[in-house]
């Protein structure tokens, strides 16, 4: 991508992925100009009290930290003094304009995405000086915020602690972020954000899992899916000295058939667009109550065009999809236009669709998945 980009700074997409992504911080001064946030502090404080919030409420009385999770009550909130902040996750989820601002991320692909976080502080709010294992852009919307980040290496953190505080934190660099600046740090950069005063912070997050996680979880979905035939037999079963001890021949047996479970690359990619896709625990979704019939559906759907909801999830991968945690094996022409779907998150009502993506969208649709746009083409 040659295009340079106001969002990095000037630099291009290949500018920025070489020298900065998963290397080193990048300030970015009006890497979106005239933002002034999504979310009023009130707005954010009434979504950490919804009943499914991922909120998380963090205070700090005379250097002594608390955390509560959400959700939370409204008269309590209304009560906090001092310093303390409210941060609440997947705001992509519940608000449309979330969702808009989360493209003009897409140069980073949509299986390392993990969701848009904001967080509102008064003056000398904050979570204290810590340091996170996933990529990061912190773009500043209401107010202003000092940043201070460090690459040190001792991550020795305060015990006892209800957050993963450093102990001792070395201030290398410092800024003071206003509405529309960003400041993009790499995994486990040490850094310290303080509201100068009422501030917001709008957080783009990418998932970085541990290799342990993946493994483990690779083995699960495996599980259903091997076929070891067979049972373990010994004909020619030799007595024992120690009854207790297992045998060579017996390890060597069930060795050898463990060994016959084989995977490759394609099964790991059919893991990873399921697991990637697969919705965060508190995540559901409702099937229409009152859906159109299939016909009415498609008429709708060519005069409206269709959007994913805001909590799906969609990847692709060889001519599969990926949607919620289930995959959908599908033709060539189905998965390009399915693809654009996955890659825009909305489909214009001008695509010509195979009856394949017809049937596979109206079960979508049925199964809450994505919803018919409310303009209609003009």
């Amino acid at each position: 991508m040659k295009n340079k980009l106001t969002l990095l700074g000037g630099l291009t997409v290949d500018e920025f992925l070489r020298d900065y992504w998963q290397k080193k911080p990048l300030l970015i001064r009006q890497a979106v100009p005239g933002f002034k946030g999504l979310l009023n502090p009130q707005q954010l404080i009434e979504l950490s009290c919804l009943e499914d919030a991922q909120a998380r409420l963090v205070k700090n009385t005379k250097e002594k930290w608390t955390l509560a999770h959400g959700p939370f009550e409204s008269s309590e909130m209304a009560k906090l003094r001092g310093k303390w902040a409210v941060l609440v996750q997947g705001v992509n989820h519940v608000l449309p304009e979330a969702t808009e601002l989360l493209k003009q991320f897409s140069f980073i692909p949509h299986a390392r995405l993990d969701d848009l976080m904001v967080s509102y502080a008064p003056k000398g709010g904050g979570v204290g000086p810590h340091f996170d294992p996933y990529d990061v852009f912190l773009l500043q919307g209401l107010g202003h915020r000092r940043w201070q980040i460090s690459t040190q290496a001792d991550r020795s953190l305060i015990p006892g602690a209800p957050l993963r505080i450093l102990q001792k934190f070395n201030v290398e660099q410092e800024w003071v972020l206003e509405a529309g600046d960003m400041l993009y740090l790499p995994p486990q950069c040490g850094h310290n954000g303080i509201a100068e005063d009422d501030c917001m912070t709008y957080s783009i997050g990418f998932r970085t899992p541990a290799y342990q996680e993946l493994a483990e979880q690779f083995l699960v979905y495996l599980q259903d899916r091997i076929i070891v035939e067979g049972i373990y037999a010994d004909p020619n079963l030799q007595t024992q000295q120690h009854p207790s001890e297992i045998s060579a021949s017996m390890l060597q047996r069930v060795t050898k058939a463990i060994r016959t479970v084989k995977w490759d690359e394609e099964d790991v990619a059919n893991f990873l667009g399921s697991y990637l896709s697969e919705p965060k625990s508190h995540i559901y979704f409702e099937a229409k109550q009152k859906p159109l019939a299939l016909a009415k559906f498609l008429l709708a759907l060519q005069s409206r065009g269709l959007t994913l909801h805001l909590k799906t999830q969609m990847l692709c991968y060889d001519k599969t999809v990926f949607v919620n945690g289930d995959s959908y094996q599908v033709g060539k022409k189905s998965y390009a236009i399915l693809r654009e779907l996955a890659d825009s998150r909305i489909l214009l009502p001008t695509v010509k669709l195979t009856s394949e993506a017809e049937q596979l969208l109206y079960e979508f649709y049925l199964d809450g998945y994505l919803d018919l746009a409310l303009s209609r083409r003009r």
